[in-house]
């Protein structure tokens, strides 16, 4: 076994172990739009889909994992860099999405999410009626 000592790596593990970590579990997103669909990507490497939570309240989702230690219990560390426990993230989505045809998956540890923009938000042709002849306008 090949083990490097860096004692920098060894101050964080241990202010870690004293402090907890220095910041709540958090997942990295690429957010785009793509046609008539705005596609999300949450990175989300050796989470069970089974702990993957998604739920929308006002236009506000809630996505919700949690990554478990793959060590048995009971088994000594001899380290622990890889974080484990909750991740939370919260989008606010606009009223010009359609919260209600979300469709979700997860491949090779990526969520992506496929979010419909909703039909009363797409551009439109208006008909005007006037005069002699009509035009149309793009509304």
């Amino acid at each position: 076994m090949l083990m490097r000592s860096d004692p920098f790596r060894e101050f964080d593990r241990l202010a870690q172990q004293v402090f907890g970590p220095a910041r709540p579990g958090t997942m990295a997103m690429d957010a785009y739009r793509s046609g008539d669909d705005f596609v999300v990507h949450f990175d989300l490497p050796g989470v069970d889909p089974e702990t993957i939570d998604l739920d929308v309240e006002r236009n506000v989702l809630n996505i919700r994992a949690e990554r478990k230690s793959p060590a048995p219990e009971g088994a000594e560390m001899i380290a622990a860099e890889r974080p484990t426990g909750a991740f939370t993230r919260q989008l606010f989505l606009g009223d010009t999405l359609d919260t209600d045809r979300i469709d979700a998956s997860y491949e090779d540890g990526v969520l992506t999410l496929r979010i419909p923009v909703a039909e009363q938000a797409k551009p439109r042709k208006i008909q005007i009626a006037g005069g002699n002849r009509r035009r149309q306008l793009t509304g």
